[in-house]
This record gives structure tokens, C-alpha cells and sequence, in this order.
């Protein structure tokens, strides 16, 4: 099992496969999109299926795919398949805009998926459309509605944007009263692609517990499962449940359990540090997977106690700037 030097077990991979995206969120990259990589400068899923192994011998069992949007990959799902085939890997988890992962959820618990965080911002096709500058409202409710149908957990993944969807918290807190999801709101962090949109940063996540129990007076706390990022709630009569991630305000690092690989193959092992080491360019020069392992091990004992400090680390590379698609969703 791995332990970082601040003794939290690591046994958590977000596998970013692509940095492409068929969105273009508010809060995840300018109108006009990003420079994306080209395909060779991108992990092969060979590559990230060699990593993936390493991983796993070392003790990491869950594995999250991201991206960018993984679907637009293509052959994403016989990926998947090899990578729950693995021996170690116990859970395979999913986070995904909703756009083209319909047709997939039928095949989702096979390839031992049974999580899901699915991107929503607002429960009105405007104001979809106003933050994600695409017209897809339509099918990210027809994923909601397959995702449910085969019994995945769901988990909404919200984030909370000054002057955007503010009025759309208590809508999207409605949805828990009778289905069985928890909608999380997520603080705005600066991921974007441009850096911080606010002199004034307003949404924090006291702020939005505070003004969803003006509605639901009932709100009250439960306990959050191990490594959880979010602080959970409940509302009483309620089937689902509420969840505040305070990524921006980094309260959880303490208990948390993950690295990253972004889809160029380069390790943060936090969110918000520039990066440890380019695995690709280490696989390509000819390494070995007991160097590899080497590598990771290293690397995990020498974190950042939390995001604060790595984000103070990585000034000398400059301020956060670059787009939340291209470091792993």
C-alpha cells in the first residue's frame, strides 16, 4: 500500500484520456477553446494500460477516467474494459459531460462502472447553453435518465459561478426530493484557461450551505464516506442528498487519497501543483516498470501537505492559468 510523507494512504488514480471537449464551459476554458494536443503528445491507451498495471501493484484499486470529455475518444469503452480486467483494480468511476455517454451506460456495470459524476450546471436549456456554449441540454438529461434506468450511481457535479447560475442551486437541490442522486456544488476555481474571473471571489462553500438552508431549513449534516472531497448533507423527505466540494478553499487535502495524470502523461500529485514528471517521456525513453514504480514512489513520498502549498510552490512557473480540461477534469 502507499503512503505519502504526511502518512495518507494513495490507492486513487484520475486518468485524464483526452484534453479534448465537445463543451466549452464558462469556468473550463475560453469561448473560442483551447490548443489541444496533438494525438502523438497524448498518451496511447497501451501507455496509460502499462501505468494503470504499475498502479495497481503498488495498491492504487480505483481508477477514474476523465478528460477532457473521455468519450470523444474513440474506442474508449474497450479501454475501460482492459483496464477493470486488471488484476488490483477493484472500482472503476466515470466523470463525464453527458453529451455522447448514453449509448454507453447499458454496458457500464460489466466493466465494473458504477459511479458516475455527471457535469450540470443548470436545469434551464438558456442558461445551459450560456455556460456551456453548446446546445446539448437534451442529451445530457437523456444520460441523467439512462444512468438512473441501470441503477448507477449518480453523482451531479455543479459548480456554483457568480453572475451565471447562482439561481439555479435551489432547482438543481429540488431534483434530490425524488431521485436518487446527490447534486454537488463545486467551488469556481481558476482552471479556465485564463485565470481568476472575479476581483471578488463571493461563492465559498459557507456561502452556498447558507443559502440552500434558507429553502431547506431541514438541511443537516451526515457523515462523509473516507476520502470524500465533498461535505455531505440531507434534507429531510428528501431521496437524494446535497454536497459541497470547497475546491477553492482546499479543506479536504487532508484526508485525500489521489494522484493525477494529466492526458500528455504528466503526474500532479496534487490539483494545484505543476506537475511532478512526465511518465510518457519516462515510458518512451525505455524505462522499466520497476523504474516506473520507482518513480511513483518517490514522487508520493515527497507531497505537498495540501493545495495551498503546492499552489505556493508553482509560482515559480507562474500563477494558475491553464484549463481544467487539460489536467484531468
Amino acid at each position: 500500500m502507499l503512503y505519502d510523507n504526511h502518512g495518507r494512504l494513495i490507492n486513487y488514480v484520475r486518468l485524464a484520456v483526452t484534453d479534448r471537449c465537445n463543451l466549452r464551459c464558462f469556468y473550463c476554458m475560453p469561448e473560442e477553446g483551447i490548443k489541444f494536443s496533438p494525438r502523438l503528445e497524448l498518451l496511447s491507451y497501451e501507455e496509460m494500460e502499462r501505468i494503470i498495471r504499475v498502479l495497481a501493484d503498488l495498491g492504487v484499486d480505483k481508477v477514474r477516467i476523465t478528460g477532457g470529455e473521455p468519450f470523444v475518444r474513440r474506442d474508449l469503452m474497450p479501454f475501460i474494459g482492459k483496464i477493470a480486467a486488471l488484476e488490483g483494480i477493484k472500482k472503476i468511476a466515470l466523470t463525464t459531460n453527458g453529451v455522447l455517454t448514453a449509448p454507453h451506460v447499458k454496458h457500464f456495470k460489466d466493466l465494473k462502472i458504477n459511479s458516475v459524476n455527471l457535469s450540470l450546471d443548470s436545469l434551464d436549456p438558456i442558461r445551459f447553453f450560456e455556460v456551456t456554449r453548446r446546445d446539448e441540454f437534451p442529451a445530457v438529461m437523456k444520460t441523467l435518465d439512462e444512468l438512473l434506468l441501470h441503477g448507477i450511481d449518480v453523482k451531479i457535479n455543479s459548480v456554483v459561478m457568480q453572475g451565471q447560475n447562482e439561481q439555479d442551486l435551489l432547482a438543481l437541490v429540488e431534483m434530490t426530493r425524488q431521485l436518487p442522486v446527490s447534486v454537488r456544488f463545486i467551488e469556481e476555481m481558476p482552471f479556465n484557461g485564463s485565470g481568476q474571473h472575479y476581483k471578488e471571489w463571493v461563492w465559498d462553500y459557507r456561502r452556498i450551505i447558507a443559502h440552500i438552508r434558507e429553502q431547506y431549513p431541514t438541511l443537516h449534516k451526515i457523515p462523509d464516506p473516507p476520502h470524500s472531497t465533498s461535505s455531505n448533507y440531507a434534507i429531510e423527505g428528501h431521496l437524494g442528498t446535497v454536497g459541497v466540494i470547497a475546491a477553492y478553499s482546499r479543506t479536504f487535502c487532508g484526508t485525500c487519497n489521489r494522484i493525477r495524470l494529466t492526458p500528455q502523461g504528466l503526474l500532479k500529485t496534487c490539483l494545484y501543483d505543476s506537475g511532478i514528471f512526465n511518465v510518457r517521456d519516462i515510458l518512451r525513453a525505455g524505462a522499466t516498470d520497476a523504474e516506473l514504480a520507482a518513480l511513483f514512489q518517490d514522487a508520493i513520498g515527497h507531497r505537498f501537505k495540501d493545495g495551498y502549498e503546492a499552489e505556493a510552490n508553482r509560482f515559480m512557473n507562474g500563477p494558475v492559468t491553464e484549463s481544467m480540461a487539460t489536467i484531468g477534469g
